[in-house]
This record gives C-alpha cells, structure tokens and sequence, in this order.
C-alpha cells in the first residue's frame, strides 16, 4: 500500500500562536527568508487582526526600502530592495470589490515574477494569478482579553510550497 500524497492544492500547513503585535512583525521577518521573487502572498484576517504588522516584518526582512504601512488608499505599494533581492508589492484589496479584472490595472501579474507580492484582503480576488501562493489566515484567539494574542494558520498552495516545513517558520 502506497503511503498517501499531499494534494498538489495544498502542499504544507503550519498553525502558529502569535501572542503580541512584536511576535507578528517578528513572524514576517522569519517568514521573509522562505520567500523569493515569484511569491504570492495572501493575508486573510478581520481588520485589526494583523495583516500589516506581519507586511512590516516581512518588508524588514527582505531589506526593502520605504515604511511598511497600510496601502488601504493608494491600493499598492513598491518597496524595492535594498539588498538586491526582490522587490516587496503590498496591496490592500479591501475596496476592490471585483475579481481578477478589478485587479489587472494593478500589473500584479507583470510585478509577480520579479517580487514578492502581499496582498491583504485578496480572496476571491487573486488566486488566479499564480498555481502557487502561500495563504496566511489570521484569527483572533476566542476570549482573549487582552485583544492581542492570534493564531495563524500557513497554507502553502500549489507545487512550490510542496516540501517546505513551514512548522519551522
């Protein structure tokens, strides 16, 4: 009897307790050094949850250039490297209320091969613009007084996040 195959929709899951706003900003520098030119990035998470935090973290660990804050107005932001490697895309959906063709003015599909694409709010929105992207959900923790522990879960789509361990992130 063969052993069974992870589908190739879904190659690596990993779920993480975050516990303040530095460990979330702490989590996207750690994730930063799994990702290279190519990478979509899904955020999903209620507002306030942490999406932009994660971003900054992400930005500061792969040396862009530019503050990291929310797109919410501008929808996109460039933050080109400043070590050579790839440029950071961050888009805020949340006021794009179509799919894909809403999002084509954006050229995420020429940005994506060079960059590491984030996009918060992108359900629905984008995942036809690669076979592969990783998809972070983040949850508040249910009963948490203090409103700032989360749990995230990783969710490595498609043939390139098959074998990544993404428990070590």
């Amino acid at each position: 009897m063969e052993p069974p195959q992870t589908p190739a929709a879904e190659a690596a899951e990993a779920t993480l307790a975050v516990d303040s706003p530095e460990q979330m900003q702490e989590l996207g520098r750690r994730l930063a050094k799994l990702l290279r030119p190519g990478d979509l990035v899904m955020l999903t998470g209620e507002l306030g949850a942490g999406k932009t935090t994660l971003t900054r973290g992400l930005g500061e660990g792969l040396g862009v250039r530019g503050a990291v804050t929310s797109p919410t107005f501008v929808i996109a932001r460039v933050h080109p490297s400043l070590t050579g490697g790839p440029a950071l895309v961050h888009v805020d959906a949340y006021r794009l209320g179509g799919g894909l063709d809403e999002m084509e003015d954006l050229d995420l599909d020429v940005s994506l091969p060079d960059s590491v694409v984030v996009v918060e709010w992108g359900d629905g929105k984008v995942e036809d613009l690669t076979d592969d992207r990783l998809h972070l959900l983040i949850h508040r923790v249910a009963g948490d007084t203090d409103d700032d522990r989360r749990t995230v879960v990783l969710r490595g789509i498609g043939a390139r996040w098959t074998g990544e361990d993404l428990e070590l992130v």
